[in-house]
């Protein structure tokens, strides 16, 4: 409830009104407590007077309770005690709810809120996939090569293409990056499916969130309180985390720096803040830890709500200047520790023992410190909150809906669109080198058809030659073979005609030697004639045939 320009958070038994200074919320604050102690009511009361101020809230709904900020509170037995314990009647309290727009990662109970895979950046993302050092050193050089081809990384599709394309290069990259494992690339495309399988790929596309869509007012003058339905993005912590952290960063980037101001730009509320830095590397906390620091000259308040102080690194407690202790529960010795050391952050009040009125709150009860106009913290005052001017349970179903459709940012962000991006750059520069590629091999399987035909027919043209030749040689054999017969049918031939005429010869011949020797020597020189004569024949025969 807002009194004076001041937000009145309760008041202490002695009457005394515990008020918030709105300038001093940029200081940050706490809200912590164990369950069933009443942070939430109080974070309704932060939330509704921060928008009646006219200051712009953010808050993440993880119990689906807070939905009933957008509808007026109803009376009730424990209300009116509340009230008149309180005096609000005569302070003017009335239920009333106020300008709520729900927000869903998933896009199913409210406005889909995205942001683009290069705004998260690598070192969120790397939370976001669990990946180890290695892993994560490879994402960096992954987005650089992006940034430095102009690749935009808008969703998943486009960041599985990018992984994919530095894999297929690594060895054009590794001169200047060191060499780039296929194991690592393979382990976070796995990683980025596993997130697309538990929906978390939704969050990531166009349009994305403009935060300074979030930076306004109703005509009436009050601020917007954005929702954002956690009930299922609190199952994946590390998702519903990072998205916090990375909102924050996106403020820190974006507004300009105003330093102190009497109305902060903005309140972030963000409940089970534990989770951000649960199982977080040094290197992001540390950044957690100078996001903290560093927004408050931005104008922006943060509220960690959490059930222990010690969840808070001290790094990030010590700037948490606005403290609401409700009541925490020692069973163990480490509570006990817990208990104390939430005590001792405390200004001490020596009207009461802060470690044992911590213990000892009742619901709706709380030790809070609160900065003066200097910034300096207050004393430790054990406080009854104020009951919210909404209502205490989560709105309805049907109202949470009228209320996602009639927002003015509904159109906006409702239908996602699909820009050009790297997964369209990559498929078609890949489809390029596809036909490159295809054009190349079937120049070379042409040519080799080419060659092959060329030799073909060089082996058809000696085969040819080679016949030719062996008909050549084959008809030279014939006709050297019928000469030879024809040559030797010819001597045949002469043969028998000197024979014939030898033996014509030696009979002629031998008669007239028979003759004359007859003539001399009678019966026996005619033999002996015919014999001499025979004789002189044959050797004239073979004479001849010698020839």
């Amino acid at each position: 409830m807002v009194k004076e320009g001041r937000i009145w958070l309760g008041s202490a038994a002695d009457g005394t009104q515990v008020m918030l200074i709105p300038g001093m919320a940029n200081r940050h604050g706490l809200v912590a407590g164990a369950t069933g102690t009443g942070k939430t009511v109080t974070l309704k009361v932060l939330a509704e007077s921060f928008s009646q101020l006219g200051v712009p809230v953010f808050m993440a709904d993880v119990k689906g309770d807070v939905t009933g900020l957008m509808e007026a509170g109803q009376d009730s037995p424990k209300v009116a005690e509340r009230r008149k314990q309180l005096g609000l009647d005569e302070a003017g309290f009335r239920f009333a709810g106020s300008p709520v727009t729900v927000w869903d990662l998933f896009g199913k109970t409210g406005i889909p809120l995205r942001t683009t895979i290069s705004d998260m950046g690598p070192m969120l993302l790397s939370r976001i996939l669990g990946l180890n050092e290695l892993q994560s050193d490879i994402l960096s050089i992954v987005f650089n090569i992006a940034d430095t081809n102009r690749l935009l990384l808008i969703d998943t599709k486009d960041l599985k293409s990018m992984l994919k394309y530095t894999g297929d290069h690594a060895k054009d990259f590794e001169e200047q990056y060191g060499k780039i494992s296929q194991a690592s690339i393979g382990a976070i495309i796995r990683a980025v499916a596993a997130l697309e399988i538990a929906g978390g790929d939704t969050f990531f596309g166009e349009p994305a969130l403009s935060v300074t869509d979030w930076l306004t007012r109703t005509p009436d003058g009050r601020g917007s309180i954005n929702l954002l339905d956690s009930r299922s993005l609190i199952g994946n912590p590390k998702l519903y985390s990072t998205f916090l952290l990375w909102l924050v960063s996106e403020l820190l980037e974006n507004l300009p720096e105003v330093g102190d101001c009497e109305l902060p730009k903005m309140v972030f509320f963000f409940d089970e803040a534990h989770l951000l830095f649960a199982d977080t590397p040094k290197a992001l906390q540390d950044k957690i830890e100078q996001v903290v620091k560093l927004i408050r000259s931005k104008g922006v308040g943060i509220f960690f709500c959490t059930q222990n102080p010690r969840d808070i690194p001290d790094g990030v407690l010590s700037q948490l200047q606005t403290r609401i202790e409700h009541g925490l529960r020692a069973y163990t010795p480490a509570d006990q520790k817990g208990v104390k050391a939430a005590a001792d952050s405390f200004r001490v009040n020596p009207a009461f023992d802060t470690y044992e009125t911590i213990l000892g709150l009742g619901t709706g009860e709380a030790v809070v410190s609160v900065p003066d106009e200097d910034g300096v913290p207050g004393m430790a005052q054990k406080v009854t909150i104020l009951p919210p001017q909404c209502s205490m349970s989560a709105a309805p179903e049907g109202d949470i809906q009228r209320c996602v459709t009639s927002s003015l940012l509904f159109s906006k962000y409702a239908q996602a669109v699909d820009p050009e991006s790297a997964y369209e750059k990559l498929t078609q520069q890949s489809e390029e080198e596809k036909r490159q590629e295809e054009e190349q091999e079937a120049a070379e399987k042409q040519a080799k058809l080419q060659k092959a035909a060329e030799a073909a027919q060089a082996k058809a043209l000696e085969k040819q030659q080679a016949a030719e030749e062996k008909a050549r040689e084959k008809q030279a054999a014939a006709e050297e073979k019928a000469r030879q017969k024809e040559q030797e049918a010819a001597e045949r031939k002469r043969k028998q005609a000197i024979s014939q005429v030898g033996s014509t010869l030696a009979g002629t011949v031998g008669r007239e030697v028979g003759k004359n020797l007859g003539k001399n020597f009678g019966s026996f020189g005619k033999t002996l004639g015919g014999n001499v004569g025979a004789s002189i024949g044959r050797g004239l025969l073979n004479t001849l045939l010698r020839r």
